[in-house]
């Protein structure tokens, strides 16, 4: 599976939802530690999976900002603010 491919299939929204849900079990401490600990792997999986999409969605936000010389047509979005 080709990069672009992987992209298209992960799907931001429902990972966010899941890694909400996960969240919500373990506060609630009613897991088993292997429970816990498979649920912790899982959130991890999500959180680096929701990384990488932003990630790449911010470099296709900067390329299409650029002209074909390269220049930034406006300024691009700040990260801290």
């Amino acid at each position: 599976m080709t990069k672009i491919e992987q992209a298209s299939a992960f799907n931001f929204e429902a990972s966010l939802a899941e890694l909400e849900a996960l969240v919500q079990q373990m506060e609630q401490g009613d897991l088993t530690l292997e429970d816990s600990l498979a649920a912790f792997e899982r959130g991890i999986s999500l959180t680096r999976g929701c990384q990488t999409a932003l990630a790449q969605a911010e470099q296709k936000v900067h390329v299409l900002m650029q002209d074909a010389q390269g220049k930034v047509l406006e300024k691009p979005f700040n990260k801290e603010s």
